[in-house]
């Protein structure tokens, strides 16, 4: 099914008016500072903050964290945690604090634990995929990445020579995907627009170039009991990639500019959760995320 967008002209790749008119029509719909940084303050009792960034869109300022292990052992293999990323994807960014809250303390002897809980935080309060320039975050981990919360991360990790053995990227699919953000991308790139199935369900999307089948397998089978597992469309696909296993897809993350491709971490994922099935809940996909993480750990302990 394709669909028109109402900014830009079928055909014709967005220019700099095309890109300004769409920014001045997103709007704050919640609070970065409420729902995310007051939750991070709570959690410095028991582990580091650290600013690693500030961004500043249309005269507003938003600092950007990374929580981290208080007492870090360089012999200690290291896991990294990211929500957010698309700011729009909710529990993303509640998952990576409620790890933080509940689940990350029992880990704490075997790995250093890194999370940054909210990368693109413009993108979470306005409910978008994009940042204010009109570019995917998840397509920008590049080396000169055009957008400022890709290269910042990618700047502390660099800066710290932080090379974790263990990421999990935290995401969602959404009915929002085919209703306005697949849509909007095809606009701005002046392309024809195809939506796909949303998968009803969890499932993981793993790195082609580092396949780790066992990793994955694990991460389901510990995710199972908290919400159901996406079955594969009438072509054995989600999200137009051929199911490798069940629940998991595979992109070659590196060449994409995805999050999951900006280590060399040898056991890598991306969740995806869909909050919109009536199958679930938002308290249900936050517990998944977490699920994914605490299988995530248990799987590569002593693996690294």
């Amino acid at each position: 099914m394709t669909q028109q967008y109402p900014i830009g002209t079928p055909g014709k790749p967005w220019k700099d008016a095309e890109k300004k008119e769409w920014f001045e029509q997103q709007r704050k719909q919640r609070d970065y500072s409420n729902d995310v940084i007051r939750r991070i303050d709570h959690l410095r009792e028991q582990f580091d903050v650290e600013t690693y960034g500030e961004l500043n869109y249309d005269g507003r300022s938003f600092p950007l964290f990374v929580v981290r292990s208080r007492n870090w052992h360089v012999d200690r293999p290291t896991v990294l945690v990211t929500g957010g990323v698309h700011g729009y994807e909710t529990s993303g960014v509640h998952g990576a604090l409620y790890f933080l809250e509940t689940e990350a303390v029992n880990h704490l002897s075997r790995f250093n634990i890194l999370v940054a809980p909210c990368i693109s935080p413009w993108g979470y309060e306005t409910i978008n995929r994009w940042n204010p320039d009109a570019v995917d975050p998840n397509r920008s981990f590049v080396e000169d990445s055009p957008a400022q919360e890709t290269a910042l991360i990618m700047n502390y990790l660099a800066k710290h020579k932080i090379a974790p053995c263990v990421h999990v990227d935290l995401h969602e699919t959404t009915d929002t995907d085919n209703s306005e953000f697949r849509p909007a991308l095809a606009a701005r790139n002046g392309t024809t627009n195809d939506n796909w199935n949303i998968p009803d369900g969890f499932y993981l999307v793993a790195d082609s170039s580092r396949q780790e089948p066992e990793f994955q397998r694990a991460i389901i089978e510990t995710v199972k009991p908290v919400t159901h597992i996406a079955p594969p469309d009438d072509s054995g696909c989600l999200i137009g990639a051929p199911m490798v296993q069940e629940g998991v897809i595979e992109y070659d993350a590196r060449p994409l500019g995805l999050c999951m491709g900006m280590t060399d971490a040898k056991f890598v994922t991306t969740t995806e959760v869909y909050p919109d099935s009536p199958n679930t809940n938002p308290v249900e996909c936050v517990d998944a995320q977490v699920a994914a993480v605490r299988g995530a750990l248990e799987y590569a302990a002593g693996k690294c």
